[in-house]
């Protein structure tokens, strides 16, 4: 009896260590990548034409308050690329200029997450002025994806850039000492009966670490400063926003009277970042602290990007990993990655402990919808890349290109077999279509790996790694999920 314990044992055993792990033999180790079928996207125009001003009847039953205790509404907005507002351009000199905005955007994000001060610093105006400045999470003042929304009363409809890099939600405003060109009017204040000012005492002006007040009219005012020398002055106030036909009454929002720097032709921004001031923070209620979105492959698919905000934001196919805190920056959405898979196989030389979040905020990964490339830390992204080549030694090389240092010859092929790539995060495994990470670099046929490696500690998942999956941010159970094929 005792032998056949011991035998059952021992086969028990056996079967255990010989289970293959779902993290590496057990995922596939290719797939096929069909690079006929893709090529760099052009300025097509924008997927919907500028709104007519809604009459009252229309708006009858749609008006919420900010904070209200209706959780069940939801609201569904196409975005656009920021692309679509430079239609003068041809695909490589898009392609082009969005890699110069990345790299400006990735060393702004860099920069500040790098930064021991808290995130806002700004001190009492004189004569009017700042004396130092309130830092955002936004490089340059452009994200990648826009929508169109209303602002004031009656609404006056304008293109927003939509941003998870950002807190501060902020337009231009006449009257102007300087706005850059944009596709709408400026905003006038003075014509919107839902405007106000807000006061220096507000806890609205409170949030802004240290707020800047004009002493003469006792009004909050705001500043936002950006990597490149770009900034938006002006004051700090509230305005009703106008989505589809449903209205948000108070959002506390930067009116700019002063902009300038490598803004492009939106009007302003809606920050979708993780602090109070974003406009998920302020109308968390209104929409029970959920929000989504999905990004289309633009080489490939006609259909439109979307953000969701609201209980209909949350599919019901996502995988969800936990949100981590970061206790000297609350804007960023960061998480845990645990390691890469390549080739259907763990790659050794990704450790959780390099993209490890330290206690006092430095290092760690965030979701970044307004980077396009994902960067990682150096050490990973090497071990990652080279596990890569590897797998795709077949495939004929060609020279690097711009910040990509994997680029194969794809032209006049149909159909090629490419190693997988998954990303574990806690609790979810994030398998990417290789799209996501084979793109077109130009219209020859030449394809590039899709990641970069960063000196700095911090590492950041882009929107092209996105494409496809709806973004899932559910801030009421402090988490972020990934659903495939989410943009139908």
């Amino acid at each position: 009896m005792v032998g056949r314990r011991k035998a059952l044992l021992f086969t028990l055993c056996f079967l255990f260590v010989s289970l293959p792990s779902l993290s590496s033999s057990s995922l596939p180790a290719f797939q096929t990548l069909a690079p006929n079928s893709h090529s760099l996207p052009s300025a097509s125009p924008v997927s919907f034409q500028p709104d007519s001003e809604p009459d009252s009847e229309s708006l009858l039953g749609s008006e919420f308050e900010s904070g209200s205790d209706d959780s069940e509404s939801s609201i569904t907005l196409n975005l656009d690329h920021i692309d679509a507002l430079s239609s003068n351009k041809t695909p490589q000199e898009l392609f082009s200029s969005r890699l110069q905005r990345d790299s400006r955007r990735v060393n702004s994000i860099a920069t500040l997450a790098a930064r021991v001060p808290r995130r806002n610093v700004t001190h009492a105006p004189r004569s009017g002025g700042f004396s130092s400045s309130v830092v955002s999470g936004l490089s340059q003042g452009s994200g990648e994806y826009f929508t169109r929304l209303g602002v004031g009363t009656p609404a006056r409809y304008v293109y927003m850039v939509l941003d998870t890099g950002s807190d501060i939600v902020w337009l231009q405003c006449a009257p102007c000492r300087r706005c850059y060109s944009q596709s709408d009017p400026i905003f006038d204040p003075r014509k919107s009966r839902t405007y106000s000012t807000i006061p220096c005492s507000s806890p609205h002006c409170r949030r802004l670490d240290s707020a800047g007040c004009n002493t003469r009219r006792k009004t909050c005012l705001y500043q936002v400063s950006y990597g490149d020398g770009s900034f938006t002055v002006g004051d700090f106030s509230t305005e009703t926003l106008t989505f589809r036909r449903n209205r948000v009454k108070g959002v506390a929002l930067g009116c700019g009277h002063d902009n300038e720097g490598l803004f492009v032709g939106a009007a302003g921004l809606l920050g979708l970042g993780k602090g109070k001031l974003s406009f998920p923070g302020q109308t968390g209620h209104r929409f029970n602290q959920k929000f989504s979105y999905c990004l289309v492959d633009r080489s490939a698919s006609s259909k439109p990007s979307s953000v969701v905000f609201g209980n209909a934001a949350v599919s019901r196919t996502a995988r969800f990993t936990p949100l981590l805190s970061n206790p000297k920056l609350d804007t960023f959405y960061y998480v845990e990655l645990l390691g890469i898979s390549v080739g259907g196989t763990r790659v050794p030389g990704v450790a959780a402990s390099l993209f490890k979040l330290d206690q006092i905020g430095n290092g760690g990964v965030i979701i970044d919808s307004g980077t396009s490339v994902t960067r990682l830390i150096r050490p990973a992204y090497i071990a990652m890349r080279d596990a890569f080549r590897v797998g795709a030694r077949t495939l004929k090389r060609a020279p690097d290109f711009s910040l990509f240092d994997t680029c194969f010859d794809l032209s006049n092929m149909n159909e090629v077999k490419v190693p997988t790539v998954v990303l574990h995060f806690r609790e979810a495994d994030v398998s990417l279509p290789a799209t996501n990470y084979l793109i077109p670099v130009d219209t020859n046929g030449k394809f590039c790996f899709a990641f970069a490696g960063t000196m700095g500690g911090l590492s950041i998942i882009g929107n092209i790694q996105q494409q496809g999956f709806r973004v899932v941010y559910d801030l009421a159970t402090s988490r972020v999920g990934f659903a495939p094929r989410g943009c139908a």
